[in-house]
């Protein structure tokens, strides 16, 4: 199976988290990934991302990658807030994956298929 450009093979959650927390131990940074600094940093981000596609038509917006240079602050934006998003999860002890499982499953039980029943 040949790897997508620009990404490395056996990429997880858990690995991403300890290269993460590397840098941030390498600069010093700890003490400011409180999970409330954590919270601020992943909701700029966050609003960076909306910023983008602010005045975009629904049609442009489903094409903004399209652009390589739009597609590369998307993709920018959409790391970085995913990298602040698994700091926020390393710092809380919340294992994102099985978060995100449990929050699915109690989802399907929420909003049923219509007519599955």
């Amino acid at each position: 199976m040949e790897e997508e450009p620009g990404r490395r093979e056996g990429l997880d959650v858990a690995g991403l988290q300890r290269r993460l927390a590397d840098f941030a131990a390498a600069r010093d940074w700890q003490p400011y990934h409180t999970p409330k600094n954590l919270v601020a940093a992943l909701s700029v981000e966050a609003s960076e991302l909306v910023e983008i596609f602010q005045w975009l038509t629904p049609d442009q917006s489903a094409r903004v990658m399209d652009d390589p240079g739009t597609a590369h602050r998307v993709t920018d934006e959409v790391a970085d807030v995913l990298a602040y998003l698994l700091q926020l999860c390393e710092v809380l002890g919340i294992d994102a994956l099985s978060a995100l499982d449990a929050k699915i499953d109690r989802n399907e039980k929420r909003f049923p298929v219509p007519g599955a029943e």
